[in-house]
C-alpha cells in the first residue's frame, strides 16, 4: 500500500500522526513541494493507492483522476474541497472522505483578517520597512479604527467573528450577503444594508463567503468602483470571490487605499504576479487555517480515515 501526502509545505505531516501504526509494508510519502501541472501530478501520483490532499492546494479534475490507475481512496483535509471532482471518483467507485481540523481554525482565519486590517490602517509593512532601512516615522499618517465603518460581506461563522472584533474596536459594523436577514444581523448587533450601501459606506470591507458558481466574482469592478478612495478591501476566504483584474486595476490606479489578501486566484501566487509589486497591497500566503492544532488534527484524522477504510468500516466524513 502506497500513500501520498500532498502539499506538506511545513513538512510536519510525518510527525503529526503515527503513520508507523499502519500495517507493515505500508509506504507513506510526504511531498513538500507544489506540483504545478496536471501532467506532473499524474506522473508523480500514478503509483499511489491513497492520496491525502491538503484542502484545495492541488486540483484533481476528472482528467487527472482517470489517469491514476492505482487510486483506491481519496482523502481531503477540511470539510469541503471544490478542487476535487467527486463525480469522477464516484464513477470509478473510489471512496472520497474528509479529515476535519479543529474549530479554532475558524477563529484563526478571522484573526488573519484582522491582522490584515490592522496592517492596512496602521501601515505596518511600510513602518517596518522604514525602521529596517534606518528611517523613523513615515510622512503618511495612519488611521484609528474607532468610529470607522466595517463592512462584512457574508455573516457566517467567520464573518461573525470579524464583526464582533470590529465592535470591540469601536467600529460601526454593517453587513450584506444575498440571503442575510435582520434576525441574523440583530443577533450579532450589526446592521443589515444593501450591497451597494456596503461598498459605498464602508471604510474597510472584509469578505467571508463560500466560493461557488453563484459567488464567483461577487465583488466585481462595479462594486469596487463604489468604494471610497480611502477604503480598504480584505479577503481571507477564496481568491475568485473578487474579480482579479478589477482589484488589480483599482490598486494600480489608487482608486482604493489598499487591499489585504490571504487568498488568490491561483495558488501559490506566481513569483512575478503584479500584486507582489504593489505597495498598497498587504499579502499573506493563505495562512488563515495553517495553525499547529488544526494541521495536526488534519493528519491525525486522515490516518484514522485510512485505518477505517483498510478495516472495511464506514468512513468518517465521507463525501455525500
Amino acid at each position: 500500500m502506497k500513500i501520498a501526502i500532498l502539499d506538506d509545505y511545513q513538512q510536519i505531516a510525518m510527525q503529526a500522526a503515527d503513520w508507523k501504526s499502519l500495517p507493515a509494508g505500508t509506504e507513506v510519502k510526504s511531498f513538500a513541494d507544489y506540483i504545478p501541472t496536471q501532467d506532473e501530478v499524474i506522473k508523480r501520483l500514478q503509483p499511489y493507492d491513497v492520496i491525502i490532499a491538503m484542502r484545495e492546494r492541488t486540483r484533481f479534475p476528472a482528467e487527472v483522476i482517470d489517469k491514476l490507475p492505482n487510486l483506491k481512496l481519496m482523502v481531503s483535509t477540511g470539510g469541503r474541497n471544490a478542487s476535487i471532482d467527486s463525480e469522477a471518483l464516484e464513477r470509478r467507485k473510489i471512496p472520497f472522505a474528509f479529515a476535519p481540523g479543529v474549530a479554532t481554525s475558524t477563529a484563526s482565519t478571522s484573526e488573519v483578517a484582522w491582522a490584515l486590517i490592522l496592517a492596512l490602517f496602521k501601515r505596518m509593512p511600510q513602518s517596518e520597512k522604514a525602521m529596517r532601512s534606518g528611517a523613523w516615522q513615515e510622512t503618511v499618517m495612519t488611521q484609528s479604527l474607532m468610529g470607522k465603518k466595517l463592512g462584512v460581506l457574508g455573516l457566517g461563522r467567520l464573518g461573525t467573528f470579524v464583526a464582533k472584533y470590529g465592535l470591540a474596536f469601536g467600529m460601526d459594523v454593517i453587513a450584506w450577503s444575498p440571503n442575510l436577514t435582520d434576525e441574523r444581523t440583530g443577533a450579532v448587533d450589526v446592521r443589515r444594508v444593501s450591497k451597494e450601501a456596503l461598498f459605498k459606506e464602508s471604510d474597510v470591507i472584509s469578505v467571508h463567503m463560500v466560493l461557488n458558481a453563484k459567488t464567483k466574482d461577487i465583488v466585481a469592478a462595479a462594486d469596487i468602483a463604489l468604494m471610497k478612495p480611502t477604503a480598504y478591501l480584505v479577503n481571507t476566504s477564496r481568491g475568485p470571490l473578487i474579480n482579479e483584474q478589477a482589484i488589480i486595476s483599482a490598486l494600480q490606479a489608487k482608486k482604493i487605499a489598499g487591499a489585504g489578501l490571504d487568498v488568490f486566484w491561483s495558488e501559490p501566487l506566481a513569483k512575478d504576479h503584479v500584486l507582489r509589486k504593489l505597495d498598497n497591497a498587504v499579502l499573506t500566503p493563505h495562512v488563515g487555517y495553517v495553525v499547529d492544532d488544526n494541521m495536526q488534527a488534519f493528519y491525525v484524522n486522515s490516518l484514522k480515515t485510512i485505518k477505517s477504510w483498510m478495516a472495511g468500516e464506514p468512513l468518517p466524513g465521507k463525501s455525500k
